[in-house]
């Protein structure tokens, strides 16, 4: 297949970005069969990131198998902020961990941190061991995956939780709605409920002076920051206007 045709099959099927997804397409194809399938699926409606079997995420080629949470761009933000708060030797914990995109990055850009990762998704947690492998990575709801061993000794603990509220989830696109598990996606009926729930149970494994850290819209922040002082942390809020990306961190104190 030729650009100008897989162009077009792009173009008609309403893909905004037409001749930069063919060349991706066309780049990661090793045969004429693999081609044609990329394609169709694409034009069927499967997210671009799954259709190539990777995404890009800060520096990072990272793997996504299909039925995985896609990492959004402005996630990037988030994992930047981890990136600042950890240290050679830190304990960090990727939790709803997804590919692992955000511990992928935090590993790639700090030296020698003990890595964590855990997700309720079977299939995401498959595919975060192939972007982690030099990390555990965890199944189970919350922080009921990780060992406990890991209580109190955490220092960066970055969980990049659903906080889309449950009746927009069917404004969302077609596509995060029809191939992407609804687990990663709906936070609950203002998107804050698990969020908080992170949050409440953080002070049980965040080391003195530790930071748990969430991705939230800017119209969440103040709800957001109210659950950190009720658990007994202290909140920040960082924004990034390039990346229209709000993350809200929490600071246990150092007694």
């Amino acid at each position: 297949m030729f650009l100008s045709s897989v162009v077009s099959e792009l173009r008609a099927a309403g893909c905004v970005f037409a001749e930069d997804e063919a060349r991706l397409i066309l780049a990661t194809a090793e045969s004429p069969a693999q081609l044609r399938r990329m394609v169709v699926d694409r034009v069927a409606g499967l997210p671009l990131e799954q259709v190539l079997g990777w995404a890009r995420f800060r520096d990072l080629r990272v793997l996504i198998d299909p039925g995985v949470f896609v990492p959004r761009r402005r996630t990037e933000f988030l994992a930047g902020e981890a990136v600042a708060l950890a240290r050679a030797g830190s304990v960090v914990v990727d939790l709803c961990c997804g590919s692992g995109a955000v511990g992928a990055a935090v590993a790639a850009e700090v030296p020698d941190i003990m890595l964590y990762a855990a997700d309720i998704d079977p299939a995401a947690v498959a595919c975060a061991r192939r972007n982690l492998p030099g990390a555990l990575v965890h199944q189970g709801d919350l922080y009921q995956a990780l060992p406990l061993c890991l209580r109190g000794r955490v220092d960066v603990l970055v969980a990049n939780a659903p906080y889309v509220p449950t009746e927009e989830v069917d404004f969302l696109p077609l596509e995060a709605r029809l191939h992407e598990p609804l687990v990663a996606l709906d936070g609950g009926e203002d998107g804050l409920e698990l969020i908080r729930r992170v949050f409440r149970q953080a002070p049980e494994w965040l080391a003195p002076g530790g930071s748990v850290l969430v991705e939230t819209s800017d119209e969440q922040a103040a709800s957001a920051c109210a659950a950190l002082l009720d658990a007994g942390l202290e909140p920040l809020v960082t924004s990034s206007e390039e990346l229209d990306a709000t993350v809200i961190i929490g600071q246990m104190p150092i007694r």
